[in-house]
C-alpha cells in the first residue's frame, strides 16, 4: 500500500539511525518475516508475564525483556526490508498491523486479568485503542499518510512508559489520590483512555477537514426554468 509514514515522536530520529545501523549488520538469514513473528510471540509473552506480575517482581523483569524483544522485531522488520530493497508494501502493511492488533489485544487482556488493574478499565482501554487504530487505518487509506505518533508519543515511547509502569506496579501497585488508595494501573488506564479519546477526536477532525478540502461539494449550476405550455403555445401562434 503506497503511503507516507509520519513519525514525529521524541525518539524517532535517533531510533531511525539505530535501526538502520542494526539492519545493515544483521546476518542475511534473518528475514523480515522472522522479525515479524518475533514481534508477535514476544508480545504474547509480555501479556502472560504481566498477568502474573502481582505474584513476583521477576515477572516485571520478564515483561521488560519481552517488550524489548517486541521492539526489536516490530521496529526492524520494515527497516530490514527497506535496507535490503525487499519491500512488499501491501503485504508488509497488512501483516505488521494485524500483528500489532493481536499483540496489543493480548497485552491489554493480560493487564486486565492481573490483580493490579480493574478488568473493566482494561477492556475500556482496549476499546479506545481499537478506536484509534481504526481511524488511523482509515486515514492512511483515505489520505495516504500513516501517522505513527501523536503529541510526541510513538510506539517506542509507549513501550518505555509500559516498562517503567510494570516495574513500579511490581513494587508499589497502589497510589494515593485525593485521600483514596487506588490501583496505579487504574489511574494510568483512565489517563490512557482519555489520551486515546483526544487522539481519536483530533485525528478524525484533521482527516475529515483535509478530505473536505480535497473533495469540495460540486458547484450546482442554476437549472433552467422549464418552458410553460402557454409560452410554447404563444411561440407557435
Amino acid at each position: 500500500m503506497a503511503h507516507m509514514r509520519d513519525n514525529s515522536s521524541v525518539l524517532a530520529a535517533a531510533e531511525r539511525r539505530l535501526l538502520i545501523g542494526i539492519a545493515r549488520n544483521l546476518p542475511a538469514f534473518v528475514t523480515s518475516d522472522q522479525l515479524s513473528a518475533l514481534a508477535l510471540v514476544s508480545m504474547l509473552g509480555a501479556a502472560a508475564a504481566f498477568a502474573f506480575i502481582s505474584i513476583s517482581a521477576w515477572f516485571a523483569a520478564l515483561f521488560v525483556v519481552f517488550l524489548l524483544l517486541n521492539w526489536f522485531g516490530d521496529s526492524l522488520d520494515g527497516t530490514v526490508a527497506r535496507v535490503r530493497n525487499q519491500q512488499r508494501p501491501r503485504y508488509g502493511y497488512y501483516v505488521d498491523h494485524v500483528i500489532d492488533l493481536a499483540g496489543t489485544a493480548a497485552l491489554i487482556n493480560g493487564m486486565a486479568l492481573s490483580d493490579v488493574m480493574t478488568p473493566s478499565i482494561g477492556f475500556a482501554l482496549l476499546a479506545a485503542y481499537f478506536l484509534v487504530a481504526a481511524e488511523t487505518f482509515l486515514a492512511t487509506h483515505s489520505v495516504g499518510i500513516f501517522r505513527i505518533s501523536f503529541a510526541g508519543f510513538g510506539p517506542t515511547e509507549l513501550r518505555i512508559l509500559l516498562a517503567a509502569g510494570a516495574i513500579k506496579v511490581a513494587t508499589s501497585p497502589t497510589v494515593e489520590l485525593m485521600g483514596r488508595q487506588l490501583r496505579l494501573l487504574d489511574v494510568g488506564g483512565v489517563v490512557a483512555i482519555a489520551g486515546l479519546s483526544v487522539a481519536f477526536v483530533v485525528s478524525a477532525i484533521r482527516t475529515g477537514a483535509a478530505l473536505y478540502r480535497a473533495e469540495p461539494l460540486p458547484v450546482r449550476e442554476n437549472a433552467q426554468r422549464p418552458t410553460s405550455r402557454v409560452a410554447l403555445w404563444s411561440a407557435g401562434s
